[in-house]
């Protein structure tokens, strides 16, 4: 990467001055910053911010960014995340048996329109193997049942360490993680196909058509140990009507999950996405 750069995801107490704090580190250092955005959570009295800034030309070599801002940050009270564009992440991809959302994040993934490394898949079923055959991804099958749970997440954790992995996508993966799993690794996008909160749980198309929804829709969010409660990363809906049966709700429904999944993983990626509680302020 010819022109790398830094992004700093800041949230703490809202008072004066934050903003030419956190600007005069970067320009004190000879930064130069590309992209800043901040919201003021009022209710919260949480101030919420992310600023890039160039490497090129900053003062600061990249193992002393982290201190010497924790030096700024600590006495504001604030919580904070340093990443760098030039640290490419590795993601692994869990499906079940359909195929939608794995080809589509394989084919934005080919087509460059994210920055990251896919190394691994991992499902319940064997069904999706030769998908991964035929993109050279290692393909692992670890079915799971109530009895065998706790041994076999033992098995994606550590093929996850094995891997290298930083992020897990559920791209259709028709399993609920145990706690104890997500309390070891946190980093969790999953696809919801119905619009949050709304039809939480499994078969919402069903129960959607049996509640005559006249809107369906799909929701991208971080996992949690609340089932489909997890803060929300991005969410679409697509209109239907009275003519439309369960299939077709089902067929819409397919092409909203694609593209939803697809936004929240790279806006995670691009360290857009700052989570406070159970909310998310997304800088687009």
């Amino acid at each position: 990467m010819s022109n790398p750069t830094a992004t700093l995801l800041i949230s703490c107490p809202d008072q004066r001055g934050l903003v030419a704090k956190f600007a005069n580190f970067i320009y004190a250092n000879g930064g130069n910053i590309i992209h800043a955005d901040q919201h003021t959570d009022f209710s919260a009295g949480l101030f919420l911010t992310r600023i890039e800034w160039q490497l090129n030309g900053f003062n600061l070599p990249k193992d002393l960014i982290a201190p010497a801002f924790n030096a700024i940050a600590q006495p504001l009270g604030a919580k904070w995340e340093l990443h760098f564009s030039d640290t490419i992440p590795r993601i692994a991809i869990w499906v079940s048996r359909q195929d939608h959302c794995l080809y589509d994040l394989i084919w934005r993934h080919r087509a460059n329109e994210f920055a990251a490394e896919i190394p691994l898949i991992i499902s319940n079923h064997p069904h999706l193997k030769a998908v991964a055959a035929q993109f050279e991804i290692d393909f692992h099958h670890i079915p799971i049942t109530k009895e065998n749970k706790p041994e076999q997440e033992a098995k994606q954790i550590e093929l996850l360490r094995q891997y290298k992995i930083d992020l897990v996508v559920l791209a259709k993966y028709m399993q609920i993680l145990s706690a104890d799993f997500i309390t070891q690794f946190p980093q969790i996008i999953n696809i919801h196909h119905s619009f949050l909160p709304a039809f939480v749980g499994a078969n919402p198309y069903h129960r959607a058509f049996e509640r005559g929804v006249k809107i369906i829709g799909a929701t991208s969010h971080y996992v949690t140990t609340d089932l489909d409660a997890g803060p929300i990363i991005e969410q679409d809906v697509v209109r239907v009507s009275h003519r439309d049966e369960v299939e077709d709700l089902v067929r819409k429904g397919k092409d909203l999950e694609r593209v939803v999944l697809a936004r929240a993983v790279r806006l995670h990626l691009q360290n857009r996405v700052l989570v406070y509680g159970n909310r998310t302020v997304v800088f687009e």
